[in-house]
């Protein structure tokens, strides 16, 4: 296990703590987990929905908590992460592996005993997934790392259904592996332009790994199967053509995105907009914009 000792810290403030939540992050979980449960076709108690949501968000934060204990000594050696509570020496390992469990736990608690024991299950599954298969399995051995670990991000949509449905059915299953094909396209796309980070450390992203141009092709691989997989909530009637139609125009930008990302030599002149940024820009746009467009449908036929 990696740590980073830290003898005599100060007084941890609020603001370390919410920084080991990843709130950016956690942005995106929060969003694809309410709609998940608006997508829903049965409604749930308006305090049960924000229950349910808040169990997420909660979740997700000590995920990530957990997450930055195991991983303190290698974000302090990487120029993006260093500035985080604990390579920078502001908060106690023992104090962020124990605020990560506890919220892991209460959250789970919680979901289970408000709202159902089924999307609780799921809820530990993704906390299990990304804090242990993820950070510590996956990440450290194989290039695979972020297409098998995809999953944890992808499971706050299902969460959000099952918490309002109390059973998995395929809709929810498919939102599941839209977020799951769009994960590497999405985190491959960073690690093009921080790649030296991740080789100082040791971690054998793809980039890393298999190099530039073979990274390259595999965003475009993933995009490719992304486009149709985002229209099958329309084809097997989960949604109406609102959110058929935006998954297409979405989608086809996502590809024609990454097809210039394939395209792109890995020797091509350096600058602030290259396509792999704006293909990572996008990538977090897109999913917003997929999942509104999942809502809106819903709410129009509604």
């Amino acid at each position: 296990m990696t740590q980073t000792a830290v003898l005599h810290a100060p007084p941890t403030d609020w603001r370390d703590f919410y920084a080991l939540t990843k709130p950016r992050v956690m942005s995106l979980v929060i969003f694809t987990g309410l709609c998940g449960l608006i997508a829903a076709p049965e409604r749930i108690h308006p305090v049960l929905a924000f229950t349910a949501i808040l169990c997420i968000a909660v979740a997700a934060g000590g995920a990530a908590a957990l997450n930055q204990w195991w991983e303190a000594d290698l974000d302090a050696g990487m120029k993006r992460t260093a500035d985080r509570p604990l390579p920078a020496g502001r908060m106690n390992p023992t104090e962020a592996r124990d605020f990560g469990v506890a919220l892991s736990v209460g959250a789970v608690l919680l979901m289970g005993l408000a709202v159902g024991w089924l999307a609780a299950g799921i809820l530990a599954l993704s906390v299990f997934y990304y804090a242990v298969i993820y950070t510590i399995w996956l990440k450290p051995r194989t290039p695979q790392n972020i297409v098998i670990g995809g999953g944890a991000g992808a499971f706050p949509p299902l969460i959000g259904w099952v918490a309002v449905t109390g059973e998995i059915t395929l809709m929810p299953v498919v939102l599941f592996a839209i977020i799951f094909i769009w994960t590497p396209p999405h985190f491959w796309a960073l690690a093009l332009f921080v790649r030296s980070d991740y080789a100082k450390v040791g971690i054998p992203m793809m980039p890393v790994v298999a190099g530039e141009r073979a990274t390259r092709h595999q965003i475009v691989l993933y995009a490719l199967l992304l486009l149709p997989l985002s229209v099958v909530p329309w084809w097997i009637g989960g949604t109406g053509a609102v959110y058929g139609l935006s998954a297409i125009v979405l989608s086809s930008i996502f590809l024609g995105l990454s097809v210039r990302v394939g395209l792109r030599s890995a020797d091509a002149d350096s600058d602030a907009m290259k396509p792999e940024k704006q293909l990572f820009a996008w990538s977090v746009i897109y999913l917003f914009a997929l999942f509104a467009a999942l809502v809106a449908d819903r709410l129009i036929v509604a």
